[in-house]
């Protein structure tokens, strides 16, 4: 078994939460192993608008700036959006937000996870103090008292100060740590395609509570409107086979047509949902991050940029005070206090959401309609939400 010198940090999972940790940490001046099982799809200006796109929050857009590859990704292929407007089609009552309300000049922007990965990729290839492992596994992990060691498929070991796992929300390594798991599998399935309407979508991200669910209408680069739509898992199955023709019809009633008639869609994808929620975010020289220790319902759009308030959190937690030991008890419960609480925080506030708006028990769509309207009215309440879902 070949045994490598330590490093300080190694992060196994290469997705947008784990390359940025990596590329973010070391851009901090430490020398970071970065291990995954295959590199990512390229992505091309030429190719179809990728069917997984994520609502990049102002705090993200904060972190990919400071790598310095924000602008990059916003000029090959992003979409602002600036307005945010959610009804309800039970009790009619409507809900607002502007990006003055946050004082910004945008709410957020609609990006191709492909994108944001692709363009991390690259980076980390050309970081000097990023050793790329892949493709590579983890098979097995020991604590060794002052670094934590792992060892892969190939029979090789690599020891590090820190281990972070950021392999997603199945999260191997998490399960090796044996770190148990709470939350549920939604009975939701989530159908995405990319949708044309006959009027522009106006900068604007667009969602309305069904009984089924949620369907979001998200602002596209080309003019076109990314849907995401939260249902039953066999009504999700019946919309995703059936006739063209007649998914555009049931597509554009869900939606009230309020961009006018659906006319044409790309194809259709579904994908479960589930809410989980890591036990604890830290074990000795062990820390979790992104879907690894949370995963949300996404009708807010909160996924990645909760995992990537992960990764400025973890950056901070270890940077400063400069010369922290990176993988000490100290330095981890300062992490975990600070992401654990927000993260379940928003999980659990996500999932009363779905809950309440899929209700038809009409006192209770009686009081929801009367409560977006309150908050429509408030202009300083929407300003808070603006401002908590910027993660400012």
């Amino acid at each position: 078994m070949r045994t490598r010198t330590p490093f300080d940090i190694a992060v196994v999972g290469a997705g947008m939460v784990g390359s940025a940790c990596a590329l973010a940490l070391a851009r901090h001046g430490l020398r970071v192993a970065l291990v995954e099982e295959r590199s990512p799809p390229a992505w091309s200006a030429a190719d179809e608008i990728d069917l997984r796109v994520v609502a990049i929050a102002p705090s993200s857009v904060d972190l990919l700036e400071q790598l310095g590859l924000w602008s990059g990704i916003r000029d090959a292929r992003a979409s602002v959006y600036r307005h945010m407007q959610v009804w309800d089609s039970a009790s009619g009552a409507r809900l607002e937000f502007d990006a003055s309300d946050g004082n910004t000049a945008e709410l957020g922007w609609i990006v191709e996870n492909r994108l944001i990965q692709h363009t991390l990729w690259l980076a980390l290839q050309n970081e000097p103090g990023v050793s790329l492992r892949c493709p590579a596994r983890v098979v097995g992990s020991e604590d060794e008292g002052d670094t934590r060691s792992l060892r892969l498929d190939d029979d090789s070991r690599l020891v590090a100060r820190l281990v972070v796992a950021a392999d997603g929300a199945a999260s191997p390594l998490r399960q090796l740590m044996e770190i148990g798991v709470s939350g549920h599998v939604y009975d939701q399935h989530a159908l995405v395609a990319h949708v044309r309407t006959e009027r522009p979508h106006e900068q604007t991200a667009w969602q309305r509570f069904l009984p089924g669910g949620t369907l979001a209408f998200l602002p596209l680069a080309d003019g076109r409107c990314s849907i995401v739509w939260s249902l039953p898992p066999e009504e999700c199955r019946r919309l995703r086979e059936i006739e063209e023709s007649l998914f555009l019809q049931e597509l554009g009633c869900a939606f009230d047509f309020r961009l006018g008639p659906v006319l044409s869609t790309s194809a259709r994808a579904e994908f479960p949902l589930r809410l989980l929620l890591a036990d604890r975010y830290i074990a000795p020289r062990f820390a979790l991050i992104g879907d690894a220790a949370h995963q949300v319902h996404p009708l807010a759009g909160q996924g990645v940029n909760l995992g990537l308030r992960d990764v400025a959190a973890l950056v901070d937690a270890i940077a400063d005070p400069a010369g922290r030991d990176p993988g000490g008890i100290t330095t981890l419960r300062r992490y975990e206090r600070r992401r654990r609480s927000d993260n379940t925080i928003s999980a659990w506030g996500m999932d009363g959401i779905n809950r309440i708006f899929r209700s038809e028990f009409e006192p209770l769509v009686l009081a929801r309609g009367l409560g977006l309207r309150a908050v429509n009215a408030l202009g300083p309440l929407r300003q808070l939400i603006v401002r908590h879902a910027a993660g400012r």
